[in-house]
This record gives C-alpha cells, structure tokens and sequence, in this order.
C-alpha cells in the first residue's frame, strides 16, 4: 500500500521537475531571440542618443541663447569656483580634488530634485572617461531623476577645444570665452559664432 502512495508522489515531483525545466528552456529561448545582436545594437545606440550630448551642439546651444537645458558641474565646489564652464551651476560629487563624497546620497539627491522642472539636466566631470558622472547618474535614476551626460569632461572642454570643435570654427571660437570663475554660473552671450547642429530640441551632431 506504502508504495502505491508514493507512485503519484513520484509522478507530481518529477512532473514539478519536467516543468520548470520545460519553462526555463523556453524563457531562455525567449530571451535569445529578443538578444540578437542586431537588437542589441538597436539598444545601444538608442541608450547613447539618450544619455550622451554633444559637446560642439551644447556650445552651438549656447551661442544661440538656449536655456532649455541646465548644466551641472560635479567638480568639488574648490574647482568649480577656480573655473567652470560658462552657466555651469555646482552640485559636488567631490568635497575637495582628492576626495569624492560620493556617500553624500540625500544632499546630492536633494540638490537635484531642487532644480526647476521641464529642462534637460547635463552633467560633467573632469574628463571623458571619468566615472563620477556615471556614478551620480546611477545614484540619481535609482531615485527616478534621470540626467545626461556630456559627451566630454572639463579637462577637454577647457584644454583640447580644437579636439572636438570643426576645424573651420577654430577661428571663430575660443575656449576662454565659455569659462567662467568663481561661485556663480555666469552667461555666455548670445553670439551665433557659427551654425553649429542646427537641429531643434536636439543635443546630437
């Protein structure tokens, strides 16, 4: 009798077992067709043009008098005041050039979500392959406020200008005219140097 009770027990474990194998290999299959390398190059550039903005349109925004847009230095507050890109505002991720405050979460956070509404918000580091602006950006989307990020750090706005400006422009532009020094932000005017990504509402060029 004790074994014709464990036949159906027998019977539900191993078809538990057939199952959820049966399931995992269709997820997986699932998963496989929805990661073909085309898709996932699809997404890639999709997450690119979301997150990354050009520098030489951001500087042809400027020109223009732009003020959709609200650019935040993540230097410490030392380096921001020695010099900045113009209209710059300053939420340190740095409590000074050695040092990140990276721990800071809830005043980071604060700062961010204090910004006004309706606007992009572009952040920037020291350089191009710094990780402070990838790391408040993760900080800040797991808070639900998502930013962007600028195609370059401050080191190559301020000391490779030719880098990534169009060489006809070199004439036109110069580096020192969109940085500023001291607490404020400071503004560029409006002096349409040259036609630079003249595409509306796009940080891309």
């Amino acid at each position: 009798m004790k074994g014709d009770t464990m036949k159906p027990v027998m019977l539900l474990v191993l078809a538990a077992i057939i199952g959820a194998s049966a399931g995992g290999l269709v997820a997986a299959a699932f998963l496989t067709l929805q990661n073909t390398p085309q898709e996932r190059i699809q997404q890639f550039y999709l997450t690119e043009n979301d997150v990354h903005v050009s520098p030489h349109s951001l500087r042809g925004k400027m020109d223009k008098g732009a003020t959709d847009f609200i650019l935040v230095d993540l230097r410490s507050q030392e380096e921001y005041e020695e010099k900045h890109i113009v209209g710059a505002i300053n939420i340190p991720a740095y409590k000074d050039k050695d040092t990140s405050a990276y721990g800071d979460v809830e005043r980071i956070v604060n700062a961010f979500k204090s910004l006004p509404s309706g606007k992009s918000i572009i952040v920037y580091c020291y350089s191009t392959p710094c990780m402070t602006g990838r790391k408040i950006g993760k900080m800040l989307a797991e808070q639900g406020i998502y930013v962007m990020h600028l195609g370059i750090g401050w080191n190559e706005w301020r000391y490779d200008w030719t880098a990534w400006n169009h060489e006809h422009e070199w004439a036109l532009t110069n580096a020192t005219d969109y940085i500023r020094t001291g607490a404020q932000p400071g503004a560029l005017n409006a002096t349409n140097h040259t036609a630079a990504c003249p595409i509306n509402n796009e940080f891309g060029c």
